[in-house]
């Protein structure tokens, strides 16, 4: 996974840095059994000690009733308080420590429950800490410090300190529609203008190059030609920026890609074609332009206060990877989290949409998608929803029973490494393969993918060699997950290696048209996703 901007595992130095930090102080990591709890079963948690941590108790704190649990020492303010018990003493060479594994069950409950928690630790007279802590989260967000990723141990309230971990006793499950999708990846400024406008420009790719939905309503029968059933659309809110992950407005769409109309005009003609359309949402932070920030940062004392966490750092609040643009929502704040997920059902509700990528879904963390998910499939039941978690397949695991699925960013490396950079054999891409497979739960769905948005073009690392991509596209159609095309990649899209200072955007450059595309790699690209569907009929 070198190759990645964002994560926290894009270098040996960080992978033993992430392993370390994972292994210091009192961790739990949304570790359940089983990990998506049926009406009747108990739920075990386990929770690590780590060698810095001197812990002789360790309790959860939960409740039954959606309320965020409290207690201290033991005892519960508001829920119940359950002893874990020590089961286990183990020995880690990387963090050269003793660990201690401690477990506790929490009674079955009836369907439709909600549990939340925290999980609290402490030895003699000394301060009780809550999971998770270390807070894993200041590697990827809050660990930007001169420029450079590095870790910083985070100060704790011991009151109110720790993650508050959610999951709900549900039978829900992904729609079987997505399971047999073939997803079409637009960056909506950089697709097509539409409705018989010309690009604003296309030398600059940090700024609006012209896209609209009105073009992607306009090419829909080239998408669907492709042998696409469904189209993931790039964030489409108001926003300073062309990519809109930063978005200043939630319930609109922005009238530089068409506006309100354009989006159920686009809907409306993608159904009658029998393809969905699913949006891109940001849960994880906003615009600092935001009305709601701006109201914040001009009165210390608004209900939104606790919306954020401030602190000591350079921003003075934390930030989504350290930049001061995008604050992060804290998704513990129960009054937050339902403003964000009430975005979501809007767009179920009044644009009929057929569910979301989540971006940066492991920011919120799998307690935030217990609740989304359960509000989302309670409007919409065969909306998709599948999360960007850039982690481990074991972090992956834990998001199972609490979203449809994630992007297979696992899958992804191995494909590139196989086909694009000649670092692993097919025999080594078929036995890791294999064990990813088995690793997962049926019932969450990957979604596979060549290329996307955050990172090189699939041809640019290939060297340019269009029969290396048939055969990771070959491949890439043979896995179980709904494999994604990245607009422009069926044409044989690469990108230079610099260009005007831009970075991120040089995969991001307007798609080819007309006689600039690849034909022949074209016409393969739909004989191999006709094979699939073939295949799965």
């Amino acid at each position: 996974m070198e190759e990645f901007v964002f994560g926290t595992l894009a270098t040996d130095e960080l992978k033993l840095l992430h392993h370390r930090v994972a292994r210091q102080g009192i961790q739990h990591a949304h570790h359940i059994t089983p990990r998506d709890p049926k009406p009747g079963q108990p739920v075990t948690l386990s929770v690590q000690t780590g060698p810095d941590f001197d812990a002789e108790h360790v309790v959860c704190y939960y409740t039954l009733d959606g309320s965020v649990p409290a207690g201290a020492r033991g005892e519960a303010s508001n829920g119940r308080a359950l002893g874990l018990e020590r089961v286990e003493t183990l020995w880690d060479t990387a963090a050269f420590g003793y660990l201690t594994r401690w477990q506790g069950v929490i009674p079955a409950q009836p369907e439709g429950a909600v549990v939340r928690y925290r999980v609290g630790a402490w030895a003699g007279d000394g301060v009780e800490r809550f999971a998770d802590y270390p807070n894993l989260k200041d590697i990827a967000e809050g660990a930007v410090i001169d420029g450079k990723r590095r870790w910083k141990k985070p100060g704790i309230d011991p009151k109110t300190g720790g993650d508050l971990f959610t999951y709900h006793v549900d039978r829900l499950a992904p729609p079987a529609w997505a399971r047999a999708a073939v997803i079409y990846h637009i960056f909506v400024d950089r697709f097509y203008p539409g409705d018989g406008k010309d690009w604003l420009q296309t030398d600059d790719l940090t700024g609006f190059c012209g896209g609209t939905l009105w073009g992607v309503r306009d090419k829909l029968d080239y998408i669907a030609g492709l042998g696409a059933d469904c189209i993931w659309l790039s964030p489409i809110f108001p926003s300073p920026s062309y990519h809109g992950y930063d978005a200043v407005k939630f319930r609109s769409v922005s009238e530089r890609l068409g506006g309100d109309a354009a989006l159920r005009a686009l809907v409306e003609a993608a159904h009658a074609r029998g393809m969905r359309i699913i949006l891109d949402l940001t849960c994880n932070h906003i615009s600092h332009e935001h009305p709601i920030f701006q109201e914040v940062l001009g009165n210390p004392d608004s209900a939104c206060r606790d919306w954020f966490t401030f602190d000591s750092s350079r921003a003075g609040y934390r930030t989504f990877f350290g930049y001061h643009k995008m604050p992060q929502l804290n998704a513990d704040n129960l009054d937050a989290r339902r403003w964000m997920i009430d975005i979501a059902l809007y767009w179920l509700r009044e644009f009929d949409v057929d569910g979301f990528r989540l971006d940066h879904a492991n920011g919120p963390g799998p307690g935030f998608w217990s609740d989304y998910w359960a509000a989302c499939k309670a409007v919409k039941p065969d909306s998709f929803h599948f999360g960007e978690v850039v982690e481990p397949p074991d972090v992956l695991r834990t998001y199972a029973g609490r979203i449809d699925g994630c992007l297979d960013f696992i899958a992804e490396d191995a494909l590139r490494k196989t086909f694009a950079a000649g670092r692993m054999t097919g025999a080594e891409y078929a036995r890791f393969i294999a064990r990813h497979l088995d690793y997962f739960p049926e019932n969450f769905v990957m979604p596979t993918f060549l290329d996307n948005h955050d990172m090189d073009r699939f041809l640019y690392v290939a060297g340019g060699d269009k029969d290396a991509l048939r055969r990771a596209v070959a491949a890439q159609m043979q896995l179980p997950g709904p494999p994604i095309i990245y607009y422009g990649t069926e044409v044989g899209m690469t990108q230079p290696s610099t260009r005007h200072g831009a970075k991120l955007e040089l995969s991001r450059a307007p798609m080819l048209w007309g006689d600039a595309q690849d034909k022949a790699l074209l016409a393969d690209y739909k004989a191999l996703v006709e094979e699939r569907r073939a295949r799965r009929s």
